[in-house]
C-alpha cells in the first residue's frame, strides 16, 4: 500500500493537486495499484488561523510516508518568506531531501521560444543540491538601519554534501543511458573557495565513472548553451542558487512554467513532489490554472516509489494528449479549464 502525504497548499495549489490525483486515480485501477491519501492544510491560511506553519511533531509524521505531494505556496497575506522558510525549505531541510530534480523536456505539440529546436534537443536533467549554499540562512546586519550598513549573506558548502549530489549525478546519467555526460556549473573562476570544493570533489567523483564523461560550465555559459545548443546537456549538476535560477530558464525553454515539475528527493528517506509554479492568487478558485506540471509531478512520484508501470502511463498519458494539439495554448488563463485537461489525462491513462 502506498502511503502518500498530500499538501494542497495554498491559491491554485489544490486545484492542481487536485488533478494530479484525479491522474493517480485513473492509473491505479488498471496497474492494480493500491495507495491511500492524508491531506494536510500546512499553508497561508493555516498560519493566518493558528500562527503556526508546521505544528510540533509535522515532521515525524511526514517521515512515516512513502511520499509527499506539494500542491503550491504562497499567500497574498502572508509576508514573503515566511512560507517558503516554514514549511518548504523546512521540510526540504528536516526531511534531508538533498536532491533538487528537475527534468527540461519538450514534448511534442508544446511550443518552445528556441527556434529550430524540438523535442529531440530539448531532454536534460539538472541535479540541484538542496540543502546547503545561500538558503541556510547564515548571515546578518551590522549598523541596521544606518548608512552604514552590511549585509552578509554567507554560502556553506560541506564535502558530504558537495559529494553526494554530484554521485547522484553521475548515477542519474548511467541510467539515463543517452549522452551520458554530467557537466558541472558553477562559477569557480571568481567563487573561489566554496566552488573550487566543488571542482575538486567533482573530479574526486568522476574518476570512479570510466563510462560517464565528466564536463565543466560556468553559470552564465550553461545559460547561454541553454538557450543556443541545449542539446549539449544530459545532466547538469550545480549548487542550491545556480540550480534554482537556471531551472526557470529551463522551464521556458520547455513550454512554461504549466508543465514544469520537480522532485525534492531523499534516496534514503521520503521526498516531495512539487510543480515548480507559484500559488498564482490570481487565478485560484477559477479552474483556469494549467495543472499538467502537477501532473508531471504526480507522474515522477511514481517512477519515484518503484510504480513504474503507472509512472510511464501517466508520461504517455500527458506526451499522447500534448502531440494531438488537444491543448493548444498552456498559459494559465488561457488553457483549457484546469478540470477538463485533468479529465483528458485521466482518460489517457
Amino acid at each position: 500500500m502506498l502511503k502518500i502525504a498530500v499538501i494542497p497548499g495554498d491559491g491554485i495549489g489544490p486545484e492542481v493537486a487536485r488533478e494530479g490525483l484525479k491522474v493517480l486515480a485513473a492509473v491505479a485501477a488498471p496497474t492494480g495499484l493500491k495507495y491511500d491519501v492524508t491531506h494536510y492544510d500546512f499553508g497561508g491560511d493555516r498560519y493566518l488561523r493558528t500562527g503556526e506553519v508546521l505544528p510540533a511533531g509535522a515532521l515525524d509524521e511526514l517521515r512515516q510516508f512513502d511520499a509527499i505531494y506539494l500542491g503550491a505556496v504562497g499567500h497574498p497575506d502572508v509576508k514573503a518568506g515566511i512560507l517558503e522558510k516554514g514549511l518548504l525549505l523546512a521540510i526540504r531541510f528536516g526531511l534531508d531531501q538533498y536532491v533538487n530534480l528537475r527534468p527540461i523536456k519538450l514534448y511534442p505539440g508544446v511550443w518552445t521560444p528556441i527556434k529550430g529546436k524540438g523535442p529531440e534537443d530539448i531532454d536534460f536533467v539538472v541535479v540541484r543540491e538542496n540543502t546547503e549554499d545561500m538558503y541556510i540562512g547564515t548571515g546578518g546586519f551590522m549598523h541596521y538601519g544606518t548608512e552604514d550598513e552590511v549585509a552578509t549573506q554567507v554560502a556553506s558548502y560541506s564535502y558530504k554534501g558537495t559529494k553526494r549530489i554530484i554521485r547522484y549525478a553521475f548515477e542519474l546519467a548511467r541510467a539515463r543511458a543517452k549522452a551520458r555526460k554530467v557537466t558541472v556549473c558553477d562559477k569557480s573562476n571568481v567563487l573561489t573557495y566554496g566552488h573550487d570544493l566543488w571542482q575538486r570533489v567533482f573530479r574526486e567523483v568522476a574518476s570512479q565513472y570510466p563510462d560517464v564523461t565528466p564536463d565543466h560550465a560556468y553559470v552564465d555559459a550553461t545559460c547561454m548553451w541553454m538557450v543556443k545548443n541545449p542539446e549539449w546537456f544530459d545532466v547538469i549538476v550545480t549548487t542550491n542558487m545556480f540550480g534554482d535560477i537556471i531551472t526557470d530558464l529551463g522551464a521556458m525553454i520547455q513550454g512554461g512554467l504549466g508543465v514544469a515539475a520537480s522532485g525534492n528527493i531523499n534516496p534514503e528517506g521520503v521526498s516531495m513532489f512539487e510543480p515548480i509554479h507559484g500559488s498564482a492568487p490570481k487565478y485560484a478558485g477559477q479552474n483556469k490554472a494549467n495543472p499538467l506540471a502537477a501532473i508531471s509531478a504526480m507522474q515522477m512520484l511514481l517512477e519515484y516509489v518503484g510504480a513504474k508501470e503507472a509512472s510511464a502511463r501517466v508520461e504517455k498519458a500527458i506526451s499522447d494528449t500534448l502531440a494531438a494539439g488537444k491543448i493548444p495554448d498552456l498559459s494559465a488563463g488561457r488553457c483549457p479549464p484546469t478540470s477538463e485537461i485533468g479529465d483528458m489525462i485521466a482518460g489517457a491513462v
